[in-house]
């Protein structure tokens, strides 16, 4: 199935559609489908009704319950798997406001317990000092001060100790120039201290003879198990689909392994800061 942005939200309503039809064919009511799936009667409703997005293992479960196989029922799991991805863009953001958006970023920080950021390109905002958050955001028209405020506030989460962060950063990403060499070093000495903190684990990897087969192509985010974000050019994308979300979590594994952490993290930065120090001389 290619992938059509557009076409997202229709994909919601005709999974709802073609579920409802595929239980009135094999004649049976919500109430007996909701106890043969070990779901709510409400749940069912809602999923029929268009109100909830079932997860791809809902839709497997409900497809068993009416013994739907073959076409029909591989049909239904790609409108499944379309129903659980999002696509925001851009636009739209800057449309409602880049403000909102740090909002929303909040309120899914706030329900989550584990969180793996993957940055190859440039620090996150998490991490960010309000010079380098300016920096990043200067592009944009308009006043942007209140999007650097929410930023700031958001960094509030990482001395939440009841949850647990992992940050892997390239080199490049570290070092990218995106503000003036005293402000980077600044910048880089913020990250050192905040791998200090103890629910965060922050790892850098590093460009040397060593050789990586991995090949980054995307900065993504991996909220517990059940929901990655990855960002593209124009947007980014929100995947629900376990599998999308465990092939992620596999990625993240794998570069891992290339990362260094705590004082030898620690000391790559403290020779970064070094040649930005010198840089301003």
């Amino acid at each position: 199935m290619s992938f059509e942005p557009e076409k997202l939200g229709q994909s919601r309503s005709d999974l709802a559609e073609a579920l409802r039809r595929e239980r009135k064919r094999a004649g049976h009511t919500q109430t007996w489908l909701a106890k043969r799936c070990n779901m709510s009667q409400t749940k069912v409703s809602n999923i029929e009704g268009g109100k909830l997005t079932p997860t791809i293992v809902d839709v497997e479960l409900i497809l068993e319950a009416l013994q739907a196989h073959g076409k029909l029922a591989s049909e239904i799991l790609a409108l499944a798997r379309t129903a659980n991805t999002e696509w925001q863009d851009d636009w739209s953001s800057l449309r409602r406001g880049l403000d909102k958006k740090q909002n929303e970023l909040s309120r899914l920080e706030g329900v989550t317990q584990e969180f793996r950021y993957f940055l190859p390109t440039m620090i996150t905002g998490l991490l960010a000092t309000p010079e380098y958050i300016r920096a990043s955001v200067s592009r944009n028209s308009g006043d942007m001060s209140k999007t650097v405020a929410k930023k700031v506030e958001r960094q509030r989460i990482l001395l939440d100790d009841s949850k647990r962060f992992t940050f892997l950063l390239t080199e490049q990403a570290v070092r990218w120039p995106l503000v003036k060499p005293v402000a980077m070093a600044m910048q880089l000495d913020h990250l050192a201290s905040v791998s200090r903190l103890p629910n965060v684990r922050l790892g850098v990897i590093p460009l040397g003879l060593t050789p990586i087969v991995e090949t980054p192509l995307n900065v993504f985010t991996l909220y517990d198990r059940r929901l990655a974000t990855v960002e593209t050019g124009t947007g980014a994308l929100i995947l629900r689909d376990h599998r999308d979300v465990n092939a992620y979590r596999e990625d993240f594994n794998r570069y891992e392994q290339h990362a260094l952490f705590g004082d030898v993290c620690r000391a790559r930065l403290s020779e970064w800061v070094e040649i930005f120090t010198r840089q301003r001389q």
